[in-house]
């Protein structure tokens, strides 16, 4: 179970770069050439709010998966 966890965390990892590279060349920058204002405000908070969060989210999780933080042996 413990090496399943490990796996899984590089699989958190890879979800970190993909929702980077999403959130930011799918769905916020599209936002700002769009010239719409309504468009901007949510290209602004997409790209400055909500990608940080995910980012940081999935790879922390994922980074300690993969360390071993999680291990049942460690408790």
């Amino acid at each position: 179970m413990d090496q399943l966890k490990r796996v899984l965390g590089m699989v958190w990892l890879a979800l970190a770069v993909a929702a980077a590279y999403f959130c930011i060349f799918e769905f916020g920058l599209p936002k700002f050439q769009s010239g719409k204002q309504d468009d901007l405000v949510f290209g602004i908070i997409i790209l400055f709010v909500l990608t940080p969060l995910i980012v940081a989210g999935l790879g922390t999780f994922g980074y300690y998966a993969l360390m071993g933080e999680y291990d049942h042996s460690k408790r």
